[in-house]
C-alpha cells in the first residue's frame, strides 16, 4: 500500500471511531431529534468572567454581542474600529460564529469614552468599564446558554417532557465530559497530526496537514492543491492554495525553499499550532478512556485520582466507599488523563481500565519530553460535568415550534455534549476552537 493511501485509510478508520456517536448516559430514554442553529438566534451563549472588572486600570474592558461572526473576526473589527493592532486586544474564550454571544473583550490605553459610540457590524457594545489586566484565554467561569431546538421528531409536550427527563439525570449523575467533535476538526484529524507531530515524525505530520484529498470537504480548487502536494509538485500546490489559509501556505513555501526537506520544513511550523494538535491528541485519548468507564461516570474506583469541584485539585482515592457519598453530592468525580509528564498514573482497579488505552499508545520519554515543549505538560480532567440553572420551555415564533433549554455549564464543557443526551443524534457544530491562523478556512 503506498504511504500516501495507508495516511488516507488510517484517516478515514480514525476519524470514523471519532464521528461515531459517543456512549450516552441517557441511552435507554428515546430522544426528540432536532436541530440546532437554524438561525444564529437560536444559539446565545454569554461568558461568565472568572472575576468582576475593577472599574478603574489601564485595560478597558469590553462587553460585546454579536451576531453570526466569530470571536478572531470580531477581534480584527475592533481592531479597526479602534486602530490598534489586533495583538493588543484580549479575550478570555473563543465563541461560536452562527450564534449570538457575549463576551468581554479587553483593550489597553484606550479611552473607554471612544468606544460608546462605535458603530461596527455585527456588534454591539453593551457595557464598557475599565481593569488592571490584559484579558486572556481562560479567564472565564463558565458560559450560560439558551438554545432553541427545532424540526423534532416528537410532539412537541413530549420532546419538553423527555427533556426535563433528561436533564434531571444529568444534574443528578452529571454529562459525560467529552471533548466534542470541533475539537478534531472539519478533516477529523488534529489528533493524528498531534500524534505524529510528538512522534516527530515530519513526514506524517506535514502529509496529513497538507495531503489527503477528502472529495466530501474539499472543493475542486483544494482537491487540486492537495493532490499537486502528494505529486511533488509544490510550487503548483502553492499557485492553486487559497491565499487565506496562511499556515499551510507557509509550509508549501517552505518546501520549495528546503527543497522538499520535510524534516527541515516541519521546524518552521508555527509552534502554537503544534501545540493546538497536540491538544488535540490529548484530548482523543482522553475520549477513549470516557468510554471506558461509562456508563459509571459518578462512581468512584479504588485507585481513582479524584477531582474537587471546588478549587480543581485531585487527590487519591484510597477507600472508594467512604468517599463515594461525596461524589454523589457532585463535590468530586473520578478523572480521565490528559497525557503528558505531570500525568498521575491510576491504581489498582481503576488503573486496569485506564492502563491498557494508555499504553497501547507507546508514549515514551522523548515523546512527553516534545509534549512538553510544546505546552502539553499533562494532568486529569473531571469524567463528567454538572450543568447549573437547568430549565425547559416551549415555543412558536416565525419559524414554527421550538424546544427552548437553558443551563450553564463551566469553561471547557461542550454544550453540544449535554444537546446530544436529548436529541440522542450526533449535533454538528463549527469548530470554537480554531487552529491559529486556520479560523473559517475550510
Amino acid at each position: 500500500m503506498a504511504a500516501t493511501d495507508k495516511l488516507a485509510s488510517e484517516k478515514k478508520e480514525h476519524g470514523k471511531a471519532m464521528n461515531d456517536t459517543p456512549i450516552l448516559l441517557t441511552a435507554a430514554i428515546s430522544g426528540t431529534g432536532g436541530v440546532i442553529k437554524t438561525r444564529p438566534e437560536d444559539f446565545f451563549v454569554e461568558e461568565l468572567p472568572l472575576y468582576p472588572a475593577a472599574g478603574a486600570g489601564d485595560h478597558t474592558y469590553i462587553l460585546i454581542e454579536k451576531r453570526g461572526l466569530g470571536t478572531r473576526d470580531a477581534i480584527d473589527r475592533l481592531a479597526r474600529a479602534m486602530n490598534v493592532p489586533r495583538r493588543d486586544i484580549g479575550s478570555a474564550g473563543l465563541k461560536d460564529t452562527h450564534a449570538v454571544t457575549r463576551q468581554w473583550v479587553s483593550v489597553e490605553h484606550v479611552d473607554p469614552e471612544r468606544l460608546r459610540g462605535i458603530d461596527i457590524a455585527d456588534i454591539r457594545i453593551r457595557q464598557v468599564t475599565r481593569h488592571t489586566n490584559k484579558l486572556r484565554l481562560g479567564h472565564l467561569a463558565g458560559n450560560r446558554f439558551v438554545i432553541k431546538l427545532r424540526e423534532l421528531t416528537v410532539p412537541l409536550d413530549q420532546a419538553a417532557h423527555t427533556a426535563e427527563q433528561v436533564l434531571s439525570i444529568l444534574t443528578q449523575k452529571g454529562v459525560p465530559n467529552y471533548y466534542g467533535p470541533q475539537r478534531f476538526g472539519n478533516r477529523v484529524d488534529n489528533h493524528l497530526i498531534g500524534k505524529a507531530t510528538i512522534d516527530n515524525d515530519a513526514n506524517r505530520a506535514i502529509d496529513l496537514f497538507i495531503g489527503v484529498p477528502d472529495p466530501r470537504l474539499d472543493s475542486a480548487g483544494m482537491l487540486q492543491a492537495r493532490q499537486l502536494y502528494l505529486d511533488g509538485r509544490y510550487q503548483e500546490a502553492l499557485d492553486v492554495w487559497p491565499r487565506q489559509i496562511v499556515e499551510r501556505r507557509r509550509i508549501l513555501k517552505a518546501l520549495i525553499t528546503n527543497r522538499g526537506n520535510k524534516k527541515r520544513t516541519f521546524k518552521v511550523m508555527d509552534r502554537h499550532l503544534k501545540g493546538f494538535f497536540v491538544s488535540a491528541y490529548q484530548s482523543s485519548v482522553f475520549n477513549r478512556v470516557l468510554t471506558a468507564r461509562m456508563p459509571d461516570i459518578d462512581k468512584l474506583l479504588p485507585g481513582d485520582m479524584a477531582y474537587k469541584h471546588e478549587n480543581g485539585a485531585c487527590f487519591r482515592v484510597e477507600d472508594a466507599a467512604a468517599e463515594q457519598p461525596r461524589c454523589d453530592r457532585f463535590e468530586i468525580s473520578p478523572t480521565g488523563p490528559l497525557l503528558g509528564q505531570r500525568t498521575t498514573r491510576l491504581e489498582g482497579p481503576a488503573a486496569q481500565i485506564e492502563d491498557p488505552i494508555l499504553e497501547a499508545e507507546g508514549l515514551g520519554e522523548e515523546q512527553f519530553r516534545q509534549m512538553k515543549k510544546l505546552g502539553a505538560r499533562g494532568g486529569r480532567r473531571p469524567l463528567r460535568f454538572q450543568p447549573r440553572g437547568v430549565a425547559v420551555a416551549t415555543g412558536t415564533d416565525d419559524l414554527g415550534s421550538y424546544l427552548e433549554l437553558r443551563f450553564e455549564l463551566d469553561s471547557g464543557c461542550y454544550a453540544t455534549t449535554l444537546i446530544s443526551e436529548i436529541t440522542k443524534n450526533p449535533v454538528e457544530d463549527e469548530p470554537t476552537e480554531p487552529a491559529p491562523d486556520e479560523a473559517d478556512t475550510e
